[in-house]
């Protein structure tokens, strides 16, 4: 599996990074030298920040949180669509909406309002409205739902975010940041490792680097609702289990209060273990004849 990765990886060229005049001294850790004014990046740094990333993806689909997928770039605006939807998670694919994360409460707003406005499309397509009207409301629609079709059904804030490009998404990063949540971010070398919790040193402008990269990721996210599955049909088991024995145990409590609440002289008496000899036959008493007096 690793060398099938590591083959991969080489083949699609995520090792090729910027310019070395664009570089960003912080990326020195994961470069591997310089070829004709262009930064190598350290094929190892890649696999083991991919492998790490896989790993903590898993984990955190496996306690029941999901991660929201953001690449906003021309490169990696199909890509993402297209593998993230088929593994049930959210994503970003348009400009990043300032306060997606911070001001959740308003980007809910604008979902609900983005499904009235299909509802009434599919009723009468908008019929009951002028021209202008109409016009405006299905302008309106078109817009929430480029910039937020990916997280309609994100109903909380995900438990990771998974970025393409760190310089690109600098939005994204801070409001992560600002949260709590952990960032998985593949950076190329002119980016700033230490704005993320897990890089992924490699090409952030190739798609076939970034496809070979969201496919693993997503893999790690059907690992990860596997274990959710099984966790939850473990946990349902228990459930169906607990009444029984919440049962029998309520039984023994009342056997033990009635018998501990029950007289001596109540009690049943337990049967010996020797036979008991039979008590001997008494023999009938004489009538006594009366005495007479003088």
């Amino acid at each position: 599996m690793a060398e099938t990765l590591v083959k991969d990886l080489i083949e699609a060229g995520i090792h090729y990074g910027q310019r070395a005049s664009n570089w960003n001294p912080r990326m020195k850790p994961y470069l591997f030298g310089k070829r004709n004014g262009i930064h190598i990046i350290d094929i190892k740094e890649t696999v083991k920040g991919l492998l790490l990333a896989r790993r903590f993806i898993t984990q955190v689909v496996g306690t029941g949180k999901d991660v929201c997928f953001v690449g906003t770039k021309r490169q990696a605006k199909d890509i993402i669509a297209e593998r993230v939807s088929s593994v049930g998670m959210h994503w970003v694919t348009e400009r990043w909406l300032g306060g997606t994360l911070t001001n959740f409460r308003t980007i809910r707003r604008r979902l609900k309002r983005l499904e009235e406005l299909e509802a009434i499309d599919a009723e009468d397509g908008f019929a009951t409205y002028s021209k202008k009207m109409e016009s405006q409301l299905r302008r309106e629609q078109r817009k929430i739902y480029r910039n937020l079709n990916g997280i309609r059904k994100m109903d909380k804030l995900p438990g990771a975010l998974i970025v393409i490009d760190v310089n690109r998404e600098m939005t994204a990063l801070r409001e992560a940041r600002k949260l709590g949540i952990p960032v998985i971010c593949l950076i190329d070398s002119d980016g700033d490792p230490e704005l993320v919790d897990i890089p992924i040193p490699g090409n952030d402008d190739s798609m076939r680097s970034i496809d070979v990269i969201i496919r693993e990721l997503c893999k790690a996210v059907t690992d990860g609702k596997e274990q959710r599955l099984t966790a939850e049909s473990a946990r349902k088991d228990d459930d169906m289990e607990s009444p029984a024995q919440e049962r029998r145990r309520s039984r023994r409590a009342q056997y033990r209060a009635s018998d501990a609440g029950t007289p001596e002289g109540d009690r049943p008496v337990e049967a010996s273990a020797e036979p008991v000899a039979p008590a001997a036959p008494v023999a009938p008493v004489e009538p006594v004849a009366p005495q007479k007096t003088e």
